[in-house]
């Protein structure tokens, strides 16, 4: 645990007041460290059951979604990308089927960010088929449409990898070196290279590391509207726009933004990255807070182990910092 001395004015949350939180967390056996901040202050840090150290990077599996939502952000910033309502076809054209369906011309940037795209997802049961194809993107492109663009939320991991795939095209670099120069290198974390599709295009959603303080350091940017360090990485308006409900998970029924689940606890907004086995980064800007969980990644599907983490947030860390802030 990592304690720090009380300086002028009090900070709000104490790692006293997390004393019982603590002890929950300590008996759910996937959870590998918890790294509660406010006020971009460190309260606690904490490995578990042989965790790896804290600046040590671990795969945050599909909490990188987020990430990928940050550099597309920033890709629209630049004028590398034109902006949401950009059709995917401007820069996958040469991927998709000579047949494909006129509808995958209304297919935009935001529909990918969303997950509305329409087609078939390439997540769950379907992953294995499309990472053992000879071409993720045309895979991706040559699903049929299960619903209208737009519409009904379809997670998929390969809408995703399509975003990479148009950052890397419209850019001529790679993902990997767009995410350590416009994240890793301001925000002083470590990115390593990961997965390619056998095209060296990077996978956009999933099998990126972080460490659990970098993953943090991520979650401050947004917590802080996209100034850290007194320096501006992330639009605040991209922010905003990926913390506004676009649509809501069939499976969890949270509502999702660009990259973003979306949820409230006891009248708090809170937003989410979330990635296979519990990876998670949650940020609750009323109440000053950054919280980041990691977890084994062969926790079971089903499993109730991403509530238990949920309920570490929502029935012990708010409270606790509720009460120590109406009490300051």
């Amino acid at each position: 645990m990592v304690r720090q001395e009380a300086a002028a004015p009090v900070r709000d949350l104490t790692a006293d007041a997390l004393g019982a939180t603590l002890e929950r967390a300590a008996e759910l056996p996937n959870l590998r460290s918890l790294i509660v901040m406010q006020d971009g202050e460190e309260i606690v840090a904490e490995r578990f059951r042989g965790g790896p150290a804290l600046d040590r990077t671990v795969n945050i599996k599909s909490a990188s979604k987020s990430v990928i939502s940050a550099l597309v952000g920033i890709a629209i910033e630049r004028g590398v990308l034109e902006g949401t309502e950009q059709p995917i076809l401007s820069e996958l054209a040469p991927s998709a089927p000579q047949d494909a369906d006129p509808r995958l011309q209304e297919v935009t940037v935001g529909n990918l960010l969303s997950m509305q795209a329409g087609l078939r997802r390439t997540s769950g049961d379907n992953y294995g088929r499309w990472v053992s194809s000879p071409n993720w993107v045309r895979y991706a492109l040559s699903q049929p449409f299960v619903a209208e663009p737009g519409g009904a939320m379809l997670y998929s991991t390969g809408s995703t990898h399509l975003l990479s795939a148009m950052l890397t095209s419209a850019s001529g670099e790679t993902t990997w070196a767009l995410a350590r120069r416009w994240l890793g290198e301001p925000l002083g974390i470590a990115i390593p290279q990961w997965e390619r599709d056998p095209q060296g295009i990077y996978l956009g959603g999933n099998q990126m590391a972080m460490s659990p303080r970098g993953m943090a350091r991520f979650g401050e940017l947004y917590r802080m509207g996209g100034v850290i360090d007194g320096r501006r990485i992330l639009p605040e308006r991209w922010i905003d726009r990926s913390w506004t409900p676009a649509t809501r998970s069939p499976w969890s029924g949270q509502q999702y933004g660009y990259g973003w689940f979306i949820t409230e606890a006891r009248g708090h907004p809170i937003y989410y990255a979330w990635g296979y086995g519990g990876q998670m980064i949650y940020v609750v800007p009323s109440l000053d807070l950054t919280v980041v969980m990691t977890s084994g990644t062969d926790v079971a599907r089903g499993s109730d182990h991403i509530d238990a983490l949920m309920r570490l947030l929502t029935d012990g860390i708010i409270p606790a910092a509720t009460a120590e802030r109406a009490g300051s």
